[in-house]
């Protein structure tokens, strides 16, 4: 539940994974990101938690999804760190299938503040640590994810539901085990074309 960091990272994510694919090694980039300064962060302590948050982000896209990352249009990248997110953090993972995608395929195209509450509240009956988040850092967590589906282009700024529109350019890059994680997005099954179970 650390997401609380910033939104989407697009400009700053193309970045590190540009110069991830040249050095393929994290520790490398990380270090030369904060010794350069290459997020114009005031403070390193800012430095410091950005990079540790996008780093973790996009350690979970494979190099063909990193490689279609940096060579793309604005709109794939999104869907792409949207992708990452959703694999980072399992919380997001399933609220973009629960929530996001299930109203999107019954036609509910509406997501609100209330569809997030709802959906804490039920998963905190199964995860018990939920209950000791703090109403602010909650309220902090819904405002972020909220931030990050409308910078991903899947929510727009009324809040309605954008379908996703995945290119064969991403359908290819994911490989065929992870392919159920084209469930995160917003989408009817018949637009997934490849997708398997």
């Amino acid at each position: 539940m650390s997401f609380t960091t910033g939104g989407l990272f697009r400009r700053e994510s193309v970045i590190f994974a540009v110069l991830y694919l040249e050095l393929n090694d994290w520790t490398i980039v990380r270090d030369k990101v904060l010794s350069e300064n290459l997020l114009q962060a005031r403070t390193l302590s800012t430095s410091k938690r950005v990079c540790r948050e996008i780093i973790s982000r996009l350690k979970n896209l494979c190099p063909t999804e990193l490689d279609l990352l940096v060579t793309t249009n604005s709109q794939e990248q999104g869907y792409l760190l949207w992708l990452a997110i959703c694999r980072r953090y399992r919380f997001i993972g399933d609220f973009a299938i629960e929530v996001l995608r299930e109203r999107y395929i019954t036609l509910k195209n509406h997501l609100s503040y209330e569809d997030f509450d709802f959906f804490f509240n039920k998963k905190s009956e199964w995860h018990t640590e939920l209950d000791d988040i703090s109403l602010t850092t909650r309220n902090k967590l819904r405002q972020v994810l909220f931030k990050i589906l409308r910078e991903a282009e899947l929510l727009t700024p009324k809040i309605s539901i954008n379908a996703a529109i995945l290119s064969y350019r991403i359908l290819a890059a994911i490989p065929p085990d992870k392919r159920n994680d084209l469930l995160f997005f917003p989408a009817f099954e018949s637009d997934l074309k490849g997708m398997t179970r």
